[in-house]
């Protein structure tokens, strides 16, 4: 496993850099003045041809199939295995540096998580590991991608065990470490200063400041909402749209040229505008813009920089939802440094105090990304490993603590586990949760009980239980629909009184189920329906159709192998 970690580690890392260089150089290549007429204006719909090309290669080359998000990668560990397609090793390289290399407003972690995940995956099946090494392979590949991605190993390995790993022992660790130090030291050794998102940290902490963030995690909090909300809303959006997915990639790329006209930091990543603003020099961020021109008025920069926070929510939606492979991991950066450097600059501007900008830029940054992804630590180290201190690590805590605890209250769920919520699906740091999860009703249903007619006799029925090992009944109509059930409880007392044998039916014997379970329903509504009827056996139904019955020791028989398979020791 530690060979194995250190091969993982190393070709994530590099799969993460070559993103970052091809991604640098598209840039470079697109935003160089070429000085030709209409230079400007051709530029702005670079992010329509990323996302019509994006589309192509997706339905050309792949099938028409992206699996992105870490919504994908903790679906493959509860539901297949861990088994991630080998065609995710390379095709999230691909699209997304096309979607954000040509100015798409999205981040490129995620599309490395993915790599990272797929590469980990992968290796592990070559291998022919287990499950339980394939999924700490699959965590590897992650950790790799983003301690590569922003040269900080510890944030690789805390979003590996808060976002992908349920459970794991102290033994998962040392492969974590090892790939997230290859992953960070290829970054380190190959990529330039100025392709690396990094902050030299200008201003001591003061603790006088604290009031003022704690204030900030609370509006971290509250923006955090608001970002997990309308990402959703516009996501449903586009999957109700009965389109093709070209028309939404055109509709996608004409709304972001114009989001872009207005709010040009919106173009790509967006990470030299978070510098710019470290720097405290707002100004800069409305060149190239319509509104360039009224750009001395503080209070007209300070209403604009909140804005562009807000919109950059929809600009990440609409190139992430409308076709494009990105994901919300430098958006979330990007909104924290604008909500950090608005708060700063609102209270400064109003004199209630002097704080330093760069800091709460900063420390907004951690806020935002703990609220999102529900990865608190994720959020406090990484913005101490960029900063290359650990100066602000107390309002860091602080912010991220109070922001994280807010969103938990609005939403239960970051985004991505939220998809898998809906379904059913979800995979949690509670481990019963998890297992239950991972567990599928159709796969536990029974279906050897026998069928009695409503209008079969006693006799009938008494020949049935006589050749039954079961002590419960179905009753179904000729259309299979489920009218009641009889149990052996039921008949007892009768069921040897020859006399009734012709004068009683077994419609007069059914009795209404104490619950009904739906053949798509997920195992924790199963579970919670056998502990409020107190139930043993629950029929299941497809429909109105009887399907068969499911039972607590299947269920807990079921749990014990899941549990035995999924231990990672």
């Amino acid at each position: 496993m530690i060979v194995s970690s250190m091969l993982v580690g190393l070709t994530a890392g590099l799969a993460a850099v070559l993103l970052k260089i091809v991604v640098h150089y598209i840039h470079i290549l697109i935003t160089t003045d070429h000085h030709f007429p209409l230079q400007y204006y051709v530029y702005l719909f670079f992010p329509l041809i990323g996302l019509v090309l994006t589309v192509y290669i997706v339905q050309k080359f792949f099938h028409g199939k992206q699996g992105r998000g870490t919504a994908n990668i903790l679906h493959s560990i509860l539901r297949k295995s861990a088994i991630l397609p080998k065609d995710q090793m390379y095709s999230h390289l691909v699209t997304s540096a096309i979607t954000v290399g040509l100015g798409g407003s999205a981040g490129l972690e995620s599309p490395m998580v993915t790599t990272g995940s797929s590469i980990g995956s992968n290796f592990a099946r070559t291998y022919h590991l287990h499950y339980k090494d394939r999924v700490i392979l699959l965590a590897c590949g992650a950790a790799a991608g983003i301690a590569a991605a922003f040269d900080s190993p510890i944030t690789g390995v805390l979003f590996a065990l808060e976002v992908l790993l349920s459970d794991v022992s102290i033994t998962a660790f040392i492969p974590l470490i090892i790939s997230a130090a290859i992953g960070a030291l290829c970054s380190k050794i190959i990529l330039k200063e100025g392709i690396l998102l990094s902050f030299s940290h200008q201003q001591p902490f003061d603790y006088g400041n604290i009031p003022f963030y704690i204030v900030l995690g609370a509006l971290a909090g509250l923006v955090s909402v608001y970002y997990t909300r309308t990402f959703t809303r516009i996501e449903d959006w586009f999957k109700k749209r009965k389109a093709k997915q070209y028309t939404n990639a055109l509709l996608g790329g004409l709304a972001l040229a114009f989001l872009i006209l207005l709010f040009p930091s919106l173009f790509s990543e967006g990470y030299g505008s978070i510098q710019t603003l470290s720097l405290s020099k707002p100004e800069a961020l409305l060149k190239n813009s319509l509104l360039e021109g009224i750009s001395a008025n503080p209070w007209f920069i300070l209403v604009f920089i909140g804005i562009v926070m807000l919109v950059k929510v929809i600009a990440a939606s609409i190139t992430i939802n409308s076709g494009g492979n990105g994901g919300n991991f430098a958006p979330s950066l990007f909104v924290g440094a604008y909500l950090g450097f608005f708060f700063s600059r609102l209270i400064n501007l109003l004199g209630l105090s002097k704080l330093p900008e760069s800091n709460f830029t900063l420390v907004a940054m951690s806020g935002i990304l703990s609220g999102i992804f529900h990865a608190p630590l994720t959020g406090i180290f990484l913005i101490a490993e960029i900063t290359g201190g650990y100066d602000l690590m107390i309002p860091l805590m602080l912010v991220s603590a109070i922001s994280f605890m807010i969103v938990k209250y609005f939403e239960p769920h970051s985004m991505d586990a939220k998809k898998l919520a809906k379904k059913g699906h979800l995979l949690t740091h509670d481990k019963d949760k998890s297992i239950l999860s991972s567990l599928k009703a159709n796969a536990i249903m029974e279906t050897g009980f026998h069928e009695v007619r409503p209008d079969s006799k006693l006799r009938e029925l008494v020949e049935v239980v006589a050749h039954s090992s079961r002590n419960i009944f179905p009753v179904v109509d000729e259309a299979h629909h489920l009218l009641g059930i009889i149990t052996l409880d039921n008949i007892r007392e009768i069921m040897f009184k020859t006399e009734l044998y012709d004068k009683i039916i077994a419609k007069e014997l059914m009795r209404v189920p104490p619950a009904i379970v739906s053949s798509g329903e997920s195992m924790h509504a199963v579970m919670k329906k056998f502990d409020e009827t107190g139930a043993w056996n629950l029929p299941v139904v497809d429909g109105d159709q009887y399907m068969g019955f499911i039972s607590k020791s299947s269920v807990f028989s079921s749990y014990r192998q899941v549990l035995k398979k999924s231990s990672l020791r």
